[in-house]
Parts: structure tokens; sequence; C-alpha cells
């Protein structure tokens, strides 16, 4: 009985009802509070310097180091996807358009998207992935470059760094996006 309870304390269960590591689960977020804390610090010290505009310069230039490096930090794959992406790597695949689609679905049924999660083990050519999947809230200063109302500068640079911005409209609490984390495990 010992062992039984145990085991259920190491899992989690997922949004589809299938138990998961926790220490994935674990891993997962850890690596997300460490990629969103560095991207904030990053933006917060660029609108203070120089506004939206240096912000979308950090953006543009330090967003895919910055989340390189937390990545390689937890030995996983991490990334950022949105249905409205403004920078094509950003698209989202089959799976993760179907979650942030549910994530929609959540939201408009009244949950609270700062604590939309996801997560499932796939079997995969070569073996099983973990993925998970965390729901990104536009936040009030997000507005800034992602809101209905945009300065004329900010449009201006938007236009000229990524000009297939899907990535405006948004009103606070949205979904702007979520967070993937993806590991392959050990068959």
């Amino acid at each position: 009985m010992k062992q039984i309870i145990f085991g259920l304390c190491l899992l989690v269960i997922t949004l589809d009802g299938s138990a998961e590591p926790a220490t994935e689960a674990n891993k997962a977020k850890a690596a997300i509070k460490d990629l969103a804390g560095a991207l904030q610090a990053e933006l917060k010290g660029a609108m203070q310097a120089g506004g939206p505009v240096a912000a979308i310069a950090v953006c543009n230039t330090q967003a895919i180091t910055i989340t390189a490096k937390v990545a390689a930090g937890h030995d996983i794959a991490l990334s950022r996807v949105s249905l409205k992406n403004r920078n094509p790597a950003n698209a989202p695949n089959a799976w993760q358009t179907a979650v942030l689609e549910d994530f929609e679905r959540q939201k408009s049924a009244g949950e609270n998207v700062t604590t939309l999660t996801w997560s499932e083990t796939a079997k995969v050519k070569g073996g099983r992935e973990f993925r998970f999947m965390k729901a990104i809230p536009t936040g009030a200063v997000c507005l800034n470059c992602h809101g209905t109302s945009l300065a004329p500068g900010v449009t201006d640079v938007l236009a000229s760094l990524y000009p297939e911005d899907r990535a405006t409209g948004f009103s606070e609490g949205d979904i702007r996006g979520a967070f993937v984390v993806t590991r392959k495990l050990p068959d």
C-alpha cells in the first residue's frame, strides 16, 4: 500500500485525464518561470530606457537567445507560439494549434487564463515525447505593442521588422499565446 501511495504522489493528472510524471511537469513549469522572468526583465529595462520601440528590439534580437539559454539550462526544448503570431517562427504546429484553440474555449467558458496549462506524453518517431503548454495572458503593458491602438512609431517599427505581423488587436486578459516545452523521453 505504501508503494501505491508513493507512486500516486509522483503523478500529475493532465487535462485529458492521463497521468504524467510530476517531475516532467515541474521541470516544464520551472523552465517557463525562468523564461518569463528573463524576458520580462529585459522588456522592463527596454521600456524604461526607450519605451515600446526599444521593447520591440528586445523581442526581435534577444528573445530567441534568451529562450535558447533557458532551454539549454533545463535540458528541454522551449518556445512560444500564438494563433496570432508576430514572428512566423512562432506559428504553432497542429497539436499546438489544437491546445491553443482549447485554451480559447476554456477562456470563453470563464476559466482564468493565468492558470491554463496542458500536458501529455505522445508517441513520436523514435520514442516518446513529453509536451507541456502554458497560456500567456495579455497584460496591460503588452498592449503597447499588441493592443488595438498603437503609437505611430510602434506601428512603423513593427511593419518594418515583421511585415506579416498578426499579433495586434489584443485586449488585456486575452490569450497572447503559449509557452511550449517538449522533451524526448526514454523508451
